[in-house]
């Protein structure tokens, strides 16, 4: 009966821990013509930032521009918004996550910390 006990105990355990990292990936699932909202810096800015959420700044705290999924590469999404002459590569998995929990809707990634689209501070992805 002890075992039985101490085996539904690890089990329970295992299972609140992998509940607990289920929401922390920092891959961001796009497929070609998902549109997001992505760092509208330059070519040249290294925070990659993207989010589902419309009301989203950047980790620079500039403004995100609506862009469109025009190609997958590997970990690469090529985005084209209205505003660009090209489309520009952004990760899809960000050294960077918002922090709101698993209820949250924005999905904001980055390469750096600053707030996500919810206001949240971003947490680093272990």
């Amino acid at each position: 009966m002890k075992k039985v006990i101490l085996l539904t105990a690890v089990v329970f355990m295992a299972a609140v821990v992998a509940l607990a990292y289920a929401g922390s990936s920092a891959k961001m699932d796009l497929k070609v013509g998902d549109e997001i909202y992505a760092c509208n810096c330059g070519a040249d800015c290294p925070c990659n930032t993207m989010s589902r959420s419309a009301s989203s700044k950047c980790t620079c705290g500039k403004d995100t521009v609506k862009a469109k999924v025009m190609k997958i590469d590997g970990d690469i999404a090529m985005l084209k918004a209205e505003t660009w002459d090209k489309e520009r590569p952004f990760k899809m998995t960000g050294k960077y996550m918002c922090d709101c929990g698993a209820e949250c809707k924005c999905d904001t990634i980055s390469q750096n910390p600053g707030k996500c689209a919810c206001g949240k501070d971003m947490k680093k992805v272990q």
